[in-house]
């Protein structure tokens, strides 16, 4: 654990760091950059959510099958050349399908003007999205995940906050601003390749004949699909808001979704590093080992996220005050998708422990039947409240069943589970700090200040009961060793 540990750490730094760029330019640049045209924001959203969709079928799977299979496969070289080809295959596949089927397919999207105009922009992103996915899971086999976090996380949320400044002061024309924003993604796969590169990461045998061929294609093709539907779930309520709606509720529903899912933040540092480790353990059939890593993950997750979604709904009105009107009707997005990501979390590794093991056909069985339960909920409450909650609770209902299942999965099949006393105790902790503060807590009309305020007050009384309670042990220990250095620091 102690790899999962110090490796999650340096993955949470690039990831909070990077929530805050990702903060500042979803709540308060985006919003007053484009508060005159919310369609172009939400086109910007589309094309991502759409790029990233199909960007997960061009690869066929190969990122996942690469993770699973590099530890066992001697002959890394025919590994890299099959890691790199497949994708390519893949993309050429989709370009075949945009220029033959395009209007086919922006008549059954229900395409807008602006989409149509600005289509092509995603079959580019498509290409770099996916082979940017390739390099991060060469990087991950080394447990080198720190490197395409930071890129990823930091460089190009910078980068997007730096292009959107420009396009606020009027340096460029919104025509300009989508290119160069979306130039973003070619650069970033380009550092990510070099760096590969310079450590010789990776090299080529133009064979496959020492590759289980049967074996990883039958397994990359249920990742193909499982990872498909999953994202498919994730982006799907973007994409009927644009298609039902129309772009602009796109760019409202886009911040709300935004403070809500934050709280994902530390079960992406802790999956970035732990996947090695669990596909290692799982070969080993070390059940004892995953079975630790499960629920220190879930109990960490937890604690971290917890007091993440408190911060945010305690002050949620603050927050909104701070937007331009046209946006207050996120509120309750925030809720819904906040508190479904906070039960996501805390089932800690559920996801990453299927597909590395032997019953990783599950995850394609399940993600299949989400995908539809999405768009029929989707498809249902959009068209019933004609707003973005409808999107927002059935987002939120997929994202509970889908865990719920995997759940059941992993205690029928290996017999591991992620919860204890602990988990109890971390949520009634939680509810009882957000009904008292709410009460107690009075507000002094400066929205800033109360949010910065009020967040220090949750720190402040939630981190000293975890360490109290010793509700998770890494929490502690890293408590206990930054004390120490402390003492050692201040005694030299």
């Amino acid at each position: 654990m102690g790899i999962v540990r110090h490796q999650s750490i340096k993955n949470s730094i690039s990831f909070y760091v990077g929530m805050i760029f990702g903060a500042i330019n979803t709540v308060i640049i985006y919003p007053n950059v484009f508060k005159d045209y919310p369609e172009h924001f939400g086109l910007i959203q589309i094309i991502l959510a759409y790029a990233i969709v199909v960007s997960i079928f061009t690869t066929l799977g190969i990122p996942k099958t690469f993770l699973r299979f590099f530890p066992a496969i001697k002959e890394k070289g025919q590994l890299y050349f099959l890691s790199l080809i497949t994708p390519l295959f893949g993309f050429l596949i989709a370009l075949f399908v945009y220029f033959v089927f395009k209007e086919q397919l922006f008549e059954l999207l229900n395409a807008s003007e602006l989409l149509k105009e600005n289509a092509f922009y995603i079959i580019l992103l498509v290409f770099f999205i996916g082979f940017y996915d390739v390099l991060t899971s060469i990087s991950r086999s080394f447990l080198s995940a720190a490197t395409p976090v930071f890129i990823n996380e930091v460089f190009l949320k910078f980068y997007s906050m730096f292009v959107l400044i420009l396009h606020w002061f009027g340096y460029i024309d919104f025509t300009m601003f989508l290119q160069i924003y979306l130039f973003g993604y070619l650069l970033k796969f380009g550092i990510l390749l070099f760096i590969q590169i310079i450590n010789r990461r990776f090299y080529f045998y133009f064979s496959f004949k020492d590759l289980q061929l049967k074996e990883m294609l039958s397994y990359g093709l249920y990742v193909l699909i499982g990872s498909f539907s999953t994202i498919l779930v994730t982006r799907i309520d973007m994409m009927m808001i644009g298609s039902l709606l129309d772009l602009k509720q796109v760019a409202f529903y886009t911040v709300a979704f935004f403070m809500g899912n934050a709280i994902m933040v530390p079960a992406k540092s802790i999956a970035a590093i732990s996947i090695p480790l669990i596909a290692k353990s799982l070969a080993e059939k070390d059940l004892q080992n995953i079975q630790l890593l499960y629920k220190k993950s879930a109990i960490n997750q937890l604690i971290i996220g917890g007091v993440f979604f408190l911060c945010i709904w305690i002050n949620i009105d603050e927050v909104f005050s701070l937007l331009p009107e046209k946006f207050h009707a996120g509120k309750w997005v925030v809720f819904y998708i906040g508190f479904a990501q906070l039960f996501n979390i805390a089932t800690g590794l559920s996801g990453e422990i299927i597909i590395n093991s032997e019953y990783y056909r599950y995850s394609l069985y399940t993600s299949v039947f989400l995908v539809f339960v999405t768009i029929a909920t989707n498809f249902f409450f959009i068209q019933k409240y004609q707003t973005i909650e409808g999107a927002a609770i059935a987002t939120a209902l997929s994202i509970l069943l889908f865990n719920f299942i995997r759940l059941i999965v992993l205690k029928v099949k290996l017999n591991i589970q992620p919860f204890s006393l602990k988990t109890l105790y971390t949520s009634f902790l939680l509810f009882g700090i957000y009904f008292l503060l709410t009460y107690l807590l009075p507000i002094f009309g400066y929205a800033i200040l109360d949010i910065i305020w009020r967040s220090i007050v949750v720190f402040i009384i939630f981190l000293p009961l975890v360490l109290y309670f010793n509700l998770s042990d890494d929490i502690s220990e890293i408590f206990h060793e930054l004390k120490t250095k402390i003492f050692r620091s201040n005694n030299s």
